[in-house]
């Protein structure tokens, strides 16, 4: 159990992971194509970033003039403030600057600013990169960074994974608009779930068939991803964007099948020639476990996958609530005691279900109703 508990701990540290450019190029423009304007005149922050090495950095200052923004920054971590390391290096691009400091280079952070045509050629882009070390380390908790973040209008990151509710808490408490990358599990977190039923985040885009890849920073052990030898990329599934900038196909309705055609037509065979769906033995609530399932006509209550926020119109839909808070959201009828069953722990934090007479637990389900 010790090992266990000791490779467990290692796979959790290995969460810093390098977004392709293709996919950050592809999320931007769903949001310039719902708003043209949504980056001008803005100041970009990236932070959690390997400047030299992040396509983040590359994208937004090669965009600079046709998002119009106002000023990129973008910021590093210093390599031996990592958790762990992987083979450090300094670029040629930092050692053949007049600032490079070998002394500096593994425990300060770097600044990367772009604001200005400093080439002389006409334009503002990734050529005028102009940078220096930061004070310290560049943890986004510091003094230095949270100066930088409000000082910018949005913030745009890929942060490690292990990090991210700290990292969410530290945007909104800063009521700054964002764009980043999580693990869609996230959204269970007692942190995160109140923002996304209080409309305040949503989910973005996305990665093209829910396939998210990324190019790894030195380890080769992840906790939920596959490494291809091929092609040197990791690929996860249960990876998404959150953010508060609006898109178009947030507001684009589900098309659904009435209750009545599910239960004679869905490709589902747990719902396909069934009576009904599912009553929660525990909620007001029925049991819907695929998205594309959901009843149009349903009025009362359903419980649904989390990955239904990926398709979530809050135009079509209410969300009430989540199975995994107790009976926060006013919903639960029943609570379990250990008289009645010894499984009552994982009943009483889920949606519970009879199945073939015997109570089982479901995964964690939103809450929703459909709007009248």
């Amino acid at each position: 159990m010790a090992n266990q508990n000791l490779s467990d701990a290692k796979k959790k540290k290995n969460d810093e992971f390098y977004t392709q450019f293709h996919d950050i190029e592809t999320e931007v423009n769903a949001y310039l194509e719902y708003d043209p304007n949504v980056f001008r005149g803005k100041t970009v922050l990236l932070p959690c970033d390997d400047p030299e090495w992040s396509n983040f950095t590359k994208y937004f200052a090669q965009r600079f003039q046709v998002l119009g923004l106002k000023k990129l920054i973008s910021t590093s971590y210093a390599p031996d403030s990592k958790r762990y390391k992987y083979g450090y290096q300094p670029s040629l691009f930092e050692q053949e600057s007049p600032q490079f400091d070998i002394s500096k280079t593994q425990t300060h952070g770097k600044i990367f600013v772009v604001d200005r045509d400093i080439t002389g050629d006409g334009r503002v882009d990734y050529q005028d990169l102009e940078w220096q070390y930061l004070e310290g380390d560049g943890d986004f908790r510091s003094k230095e960074v949270c100066r930088l973040r409000d000082e910018a209008d949005i913030i745009v990151t890929n942060p490690p994974f292990s990090l991210f509710r700290e990292f969410l808490e530290w945007i909104v408490s800063a009521g700054k608009q964002f764009l980043i990358i999580g693990n869609m599990n996230a959204i269970t977190y007692k942190e995160v779930f109140p923002l996304i039923k209080n409309n305040k985040m949503w989910l973005g885009n996305g990665f093209k068939g829910g396939n998210a890849y990324f190019r790894p920073i030195g380890q080769r052990e992840y906790a939920d991803g596959v490494f291809d030898e091929t092609t040197g990329l990791v690929k996860f599934r249960n990876c998404c964007w959150f953010t508060n900038i609006d898109h178009g196909r947030r507001h684009q309705p589900l098309q659904l099948m009435t209750l009545a055609e599910n239960l004679r037509f869905s490709r589902h065979k747990d719902i396909k020639g069934r009576d009904n769906y599912i009553h929660y033995d525990n909620y007001d609530a029925i049991e819907v476990p695929y998205t594309d399932a959901i009843p149009s006509d349903y009025e009362g209550v359903m419980g649904v996958p989390i990955s239904f926020m990926d398709k979530y119109c809050p135009e079509q839909f209410e969300i009430i609530g989540i199975t995994d808070r107790g009976n926060e959201y006013g919903i639960k009828i029943k609570e379990y005691t250990p008289q009645e069953t010894p499984l009552y722990g994982d009943l009483n934090r889920r949606g519970a279900i009879l199945v073939e007479g015997q109570l089982k637990s479901t995964y964690a389900r939103i809450l929703i109703r459909k709007k009248q």
